[in-house]
């Protein structure tokens, strides 16, 4: 019907709760609890006339409809794609996996086809490492070999007060230093993985926020952030349950059980003024 318009949309991250090693040993494989956060990427499909429509802007959503089609041996009709994002590119906020997400949820809607997470991961692999972001949980995902170790539930829920450090981060050109970095301290990362599964087991919002400081803090010697001692130092001042970082990333911030209130966030906006950024509030997770 000519002038409908279907959409996809998928939600990004604000990095990760853990990202390390799934078990020590010499080969790692890179493990990633990813933080989801209540921001999206849009993508729309409006039908025109005329000729079939050309594949959506951007390298990988464009390969990613590509490959949806060749699947299942599908022709684009006519019309035109638009898109919207709320998520920054190169800090940590999956926005490249998010825009391949919401693309492939959009075809899925315009042919009228089941969504198939098999088919997402498929696409995924043969584009980039990724996250979990195509599905609606937490979960324990081999980023490089796409697979869903253990659904954590979507249980759990954060508010958080984050900034974005300057610079940006080549997720590809930095997974050498990563894999030596997981083979060095593969023992501290199994214990910090093993924290983290039992709070998403027990419920435990506290332990898990724990856990991802520990992660955080593992990754300050291969990728560190400038704020993180800092933040660390006055996590009790504000009450916050933990820090949380982008490992491959720009983001860093604090976890907190609750909705913040005004006098809070006026007092953590100064905090981070002081280091030189200005913070954000978002809410991450789900629950």
């Amino acid at each position: 019907m000519t002038g409908r318009t279907v959409s996809g949309v998928c939600h990004g991250t604000l990095g990760e709760l853990y990202q390390g090693p799934l078990r020590a040993g010499p080969d790692p494989d890179i493990a990633v609890v990813s933080f989801p956060v209540d921001l999206h990427s849009w993508v729309h499909f409006t039908l025109g006339a005329g000729p079939p429509a050309p594949l959506p802007p951007g390298e990988k959503s464009a390969a990613a409809a590509r490959l949806f089609l060749e699947h299942y041996g599908l022709t684009m009709p006519p019309g035109r794609w638009s898109t919207h994002s709320e998520l920054r590119v190169g800090v940590g906020m999956a926005s490249s996996t998010a825009d391949i997400v919401a693309t492939l949820r959009c075809l899925f809607r315009l042919f009228d086809l089941r969504y198939d997470p098999d088919v997402v991961i498929g696409v995924l692999a043969s584009i980039e490492r990724a996250d979990s972001v195509f599905l609606d949980e937490f979960a324990l995902y081999l980023s490089g070999r796409h697979r869903v170790v253990r659904r954590l539930g979507a249980d759990l829920r954060f508010h958080t007060a984050h900034v974005t450090e300057p610079g940006a981060v080549d997720t590809a050109a930095v997974t050498g230093r990563l894999l030596a970095h997981y083979r060095r301290h593969g023992e501290e990362y199994e214990r910090c993985l093993t924290d983290l599964l039992k709070g998403f087991a027990s419920g435990d919002a506290a332990a898990v926020a724990r856990a991802a400081t520990a992660s955080a803090a593992l990754s300050q010697s291969v990728l560190p952030k400038a704020t993180f001692d800092s933040l660390l130092a006055h996590r009790e001042r504000f009450g916050a349950d933990g820090v949380f970082v982008a490992h491959t990333g720009c983001l860093i911030g604090y976890l907190f059980p609750g909705r913040l209130g005004a006098d809070l966030k006026s007092e953590l906006s100064a905090f981070f003024h002081s280091l030189g950024h200005q913070c954000s509030f978002a809410q991450g997770g789900y629950g």
